[in-house]
């Protein structure tokens, strides 16, 4: 193709928790690179998702909810959701069932802050009757900020074509940045980091807290093209760490199998996984988990 004939351009996903951008982000790719879970703030820095459609590449930019932020990590993720405002497309995911709550004014005052027009993606509307979407929908429309207004469903697929249709419509003329068939530029230790830490959520979300986090500490690529890996999940405090690993052992296996189960499907091919669970207190405060994360460590 000549660059005539292409255009690429970014999709900024932006929204409080739970909005559903991850879902979305997984729905436009065709394929899971972000990881979701029922836990706020499960997203916790920029993830890029890479997608073509027609003559368009699309890189959708998954982002940390925004919310007010209390932690120097809640900070940094706050921070980097806004540094993606600057792609050629800005959307507000707006969760339709809880219609303009704080979280949603905190980001609508940043959009005016910025002086930023977006799009609204109303989401999540096969959970929400007509009338209240389109009361929803003129509510927020008064407010100036928005271009565009889609409704959709990430779970139901509706909407979904028409909105990349926009998105390759509104994409700038130029060369396409990424190989045809990669879908994410997020690399493969990260990915397997966050493939266990999802699994992690989904099985103990309901004992374990917010302060938890997985890293890769090693990556072998095997001759026969298999690949071991060694991860540790750091939790900040004693107690924490028998939750995770479960009576005999048994929460970790699960959590562990889960997690490889998965990375042989995303990676297509098999996958030696190894977990250990350490206790880190404060790690959230440590300038390496930042790097780990891809964020930026700042007072």
């Amino acid at each position: 193709m000549t660059e005539s004939k292409t255009r690429c351009g970014f999709v900024a996903l932006l929204g409080a928790p739970n909005a559903g951008k991850s879902t979305l982000l997984n729905a436009l790719v065709g394929q899971k690179v972000s990881i979701v879970t029922q836990k706020v703030q499960t997203t916790r820095t920029r993830i890029r998702g890479i997608a073509i459609e027609g003559d368009a590449q699309l890189i959708y930019v998954d982002t940390p909810g925004i919310f007010a932020p209390r932690r120097r990590l809640d900070r940094a993720m706050v921070a980097a959701a806004w540094g993606a405002a600057d792609a050629d497309v800005v959307c507000l995911l707006v969760d339709a069932r809880k219609r303009i709550d704080p979280e949603v004014r905190l980001v609508l005052d940043g959009l005016k802050e910025i002086g930023r027009k977006a799009v609204l993606l109303l989401t999540k509307i096969d959970l929400v009757p007509r009338d209240s979407l389109l009361s929803l929908a003129d509510e927020l429309n008064q407010t100036g900020l928005f271009t565009r207004i889609f409704m959709i469903s990430a779970p139901t697929g509706d909407g979904i074509d028409d909105l990349k249709r926009f998105f390759a419509e509104s994409a700038p003329v130029g060369h396409w940045l990424y190989p045809e068939d990669q879908l994410s530029d997020i690399p493969l230790r990260l990915m397997g980091a966050e493939i266990t830490r999802e699994k992690l959520f989904l099985r103990v979300h309901q004992e374990l807290p917010y302060a938890a986090t997985v890293e890769t500490e090693s990556w072998e690529e095997r001759k026969d093209g298999s690949v071991t890996v060694h991860q540790v999940i750091f939790v900040e405090r004693d107690s924490q760490k028998p939750i995770v690993i479960g009576k005999g052992g048994q929460t970790i296996k699960e959590i562990g199998e889960a997690a490889r189960r998965e990375m042989e499907q995303i990676m297509d091919r098999k996958v030696h996984l190894f977990l250990n669970v350490k206790v880190r207190k404060g790690w959230g405060d440590e300038r390496e988990r930042y790097r780990e994360m891809g964020l930026d460590y700042s007072d």
